[in-house]
């Protein structure tokens, strides 16, 4: 190995350390000032003098509504993900295999859409919820939440299935499948780490949506936690709860840090699939 290219290794590796301190940092300090007690809120060191955990038990007081916030975007990102996934594997198989006029253009028309700011759409979806009733139910950020999610179901899943030689189908029809029968038991196993890489990024963009769970719901029992911890109050209305909410955003984030290092070898294998092919 020559100076150079050990010169290189060195110089890859501080990049790699520095990115990922620049992306750890603020989750860090949002841990450290967590465990901090009230009076040391405002503290610059990089550890709590006194770990208390005084922060996690105000966000689980019953005024707080928090595990109900929990459950509630439990509810609306599981949903949301199921539903675009069941469609978007459909639609994305129908566009990867099938042959049909304007198809470039709706696949056009899919990913446009998820270029709209989801402020543009809530305004009249707000208006039209309303008249029907949904204003304060799960479905009234579910299918918001579809504009978003779907397109970007289709279009991964549209990529990974194009990557996806044609002679399997070819190779199970002649077997005796039809292309329904060879889809289902072979397309759809084999396109297992795509659908689900897709469904991780799709269940947490669901999860941390702010907005549609902000304008379709104004009762505490129907909030996702985004919501609840920009509502949290403090001990007086002068008294803006940093702790509190601190710790609400470690609970919200904790979850999906331990679902992507659980399953970091299928999210990259679902993102490389197909990449030597």
């Amino acid at each position: 190995m020559t100076l150079t290219t050990k010169w290189r290794n060195r110089l890859l590796h501080v990049g790699v350390v520095a990115v990922v301190a620049y992306c750890l940092a603020p989750f860090y300090w949002m841990l450290v000032s967590s465990l901090r007690r009230t009076s040391d809120i405002f503290d610059t060191s990089l550890f709590p003098r006194r770990v208390s955990l005084e922060n996690y038990r105000a966000v689980f007081d019953p005024s707080q509504g928090f595990a109900r916030a929990l459950l509630n975007s439990l509810v609306v990102a599981g949903v949301t993900t199921v539903l675009a996934l069941l469609l978007a594997t459909f639609t994305a198989y129908a566009m990867a295999r099938l042959e049909f006029r304007f198809k470039r253009l709706v696949l056009t028309l899919i990913i446009a859409t998820s270029m709209f700011p989801v402020v543009s759409i809530v305004v009249p979806l707000l208006k039209l919820f309303t008249d029907i009733g949904w204003i304060n139910t799960y479905q009234a950020m579910i299918v918001p939440s579809m504009s978003f999610a779907l397109p970007l179901a289709v279009w991964n899943l549209t990529t990974f299935f194009r990557q996806m030689p044609d002679e399997l189908e070819h190779a199970a029809m002649v077997d005796g499948c039809t292309r329904g029968q060879a889809f289902r038991k072979i397309i759809v196993p084999l396109a297992a780490p795509g659908i689900f890489t897709t469904a991780i990024i799709t269940f947490i963009a669901a999860w941390n949506e702010f907005l549609i769970a902000l304008s379709m719901t104004n009762e505490p029992g129907m909030q996702t936690a985004p919501v609840a911890i920009s509502k949290f109050s403090g001990a007086s209305q002068f008294e803006t709860p940093f702790g509190s909410q601190m710790a609400a955003g470690v609970l919200v984030t904790v979850p999906l840090v331990v679902m992507v290092l659980l399953f970091q070898r299928r999210i990259v294998a679902g993102l490389t699939a197909g990449a030597a092919k």
